[in-house]
Parts: C-alpha cells; structure tokens; sequence
C-alpha cells in the first residue's frame, strides 16, 4: 500500500508565474519636466510631439510658448480663438513697417551728418549744434500706425524698389517678403497693386509669381501697358526670348490707344512705362 504523503494531490497545480508587463516609458515635457504623453501636456499645457497649433494648424514645437508661423499662444485652445483677420495680422505689419522706418531714419541722419561739413570736409560745428537742438526738441519718425494697410504696403513697395535701383540686393531680398505679405493682407487686389506685387516679384527673383500678376492683369485687360511690361519681364527671367519679344511687340501696338485711357496706374509708373518702351523699340 502506498503511502498517503507519496499519493498526488487532487487539487489542481498552481499557474506559472506571468512575466512582468514593461511599462510604456512615458517622455518629460520639456516645459516643466514632469511625465507626459498625447500631444498637450496635462500639468502645464506645454505643446508635445504631434501637437498643431489651433489657429493656422501649424506643427509646433515641443515646449514652444507661440507658433511660429502665426504667433498664436501655443496652449490656445481653438474653440476660444477668433477668426483670424487683417486685425489679427496688423500687429505683425505694423512691426515691420516700424522696422523700415527706423532704417530710413539712420540713414537720413547718417545723410545729414555726412552733408553738413564745409568745403574741407571738416563738419560745421554750429550745424551739428542746430540738429542737436532739433533733436532735444522732440523730433520723432513719423507715427506709422496712423497708416491705411494700403499705404503701409506702397511705403514697402517704395522701400523695395529704392533699394534696387540702388543696387541694394540684400535690402531688397530682406524687404521684398514683408512687402509682398502686405499686398497680400490687402485681400483682393486692383490692377495696379497687381503690377506693383508683379514687380516686387521679378526684382527679388520669383518669376513664378511675377508671371502670375502678369497673366491675372492681362487677363482682366489684354492691353493693359503695366501688364504687357511684367508679362515681358517675367518672359526674360526665363529666358523666353520669343515671348518676351511677343510682349513687347504688343506694348509698342497698344501704347497710343492705352495712353489717352489716363489711367491712375499709368501716372504712377510712368518712368517703368517709358523705360519698357524704349527697350521694346531697340532692333
């Protein structure tokens, strides 16, 4: 008989020891170092991976405070925001502008000191005086933000164009953006803000949106003189010969018959009109 203690156990034999469930590492958010997961963090509302912003649905950066594209607060919550208008984009404009103006006051003031010296080149110690005086009296650069957004984006337009002719590069590739957003905020455009993006375009290389300004202007008026001279110069950016000559053809035929028209646009650009002219006219 065997033994009891050496008989198997009726109940039934224990489970296998599971092995251990390794918990999902849980990132830090770089804002304030505590754990976070998702796209928001929960303790301080830090943007994390994958996060957009709630305005432009732009990526941001993780531990970003703003957007970079649009400056919307990072942690702004999209059903608290207000549709996005010319208001909303001012302050940048105005930003910018102000940007312009200070350069064009220092060199104005650097113009001055520069003119004021007598004919030994030594400067003239009571002028010197004289705009120290002005100075001390309040002189200020003029109060841009009295400006329309349509005067802000000719002020650039201007800003722009007076660097190029004065050879100028750099200043017309760091302008020509801000200048170009400006006629953007304006919404839709006229003829002639057409042709001044248009040219903003082709001085600072982007012929893509110079031949666009071009064909939305021709489009609109087929002998429209602004028009036909962007279309010629976006032709020759690329090198298009035969339509360049084309245009230019066309601008020589439509000239006497535009010119009567007086058209605002003509007497404002009468300079860029006489220069294509003569160039259309060259064998």
């Amino acid at each position: 008989m065997v033994p009891p203690s050496s008989l198997p156990s009726s109940s039934s034999p224990e489970p296998l020891p599971s092995a251990p469930i390794a918990a999902t590492p849980v990132a830090a958010c770089p804002a304030c170092q505590t754990p976070a997961s998702g796209k928001f963090c929960s303790n301080c509302g830090a943007p994390l991976t994958g996060a957009t912003c709630a305005a432009c649905d732009a990526p941001l950066t993780p531990g970003a405070k703003f957007c970079h594209r649009c400056g919307t607060p990072a942690r702004a919550d999209a059903r608290t925001l207000e549709p996005r208008s010319f208001a909303s984009a001012l302050p940048w404009a105005v930003a910018g502008i102000a940007l312009v103006a200070l350069v064009a006051l220092i060199a104005g003031q650097r113009f001055n000191r520069q003119s004021i010296g007598d004919s030994t080149g030594v400067a003239n110690p009571g002028a010197l005086g004289g705009m120290t005086a002005q100075a001390a009296q309040g002189a200020q650069p003029p109060d841009i933000s009295s400006l329309t957004p349509a005067e802000a984006a000719v002020r650039l337009y201007n800003r722009v164009m007076g660097a190029h002719e004065r050879g100028q590069e750099d200043t017309v590739q760091t302008f020509a953006p801000m200048a170009i957003a400006a006629y953007q905020m304006l919404g839709k455009l006229d003829l002639d803000q057409r042709y001044d993006v248009g040219r903003i375009a082709a001085i600072s290389g982007d012929q893509s949106l110079a031949r666009a300004q071009a064909d939305t202007i021709l489009a609109l008026h087929p002998d429209h003189l602004l028009g036909l001279i962007l279309a010629a110069n976006a032709a020759h950016m690329r090198r298009d010969t035969t339509s360049e000559r084309g245009f230019h053809r066309r601008l020589v035929a439509a000239e006497p018959r535009e010119r009567v028209k007086q058209l605002p646009e003509y007497g404002a650009h009468q300079n860029d009109i006489s220069i294509a002219l003569e160039q259309a006219k060259r064998p």
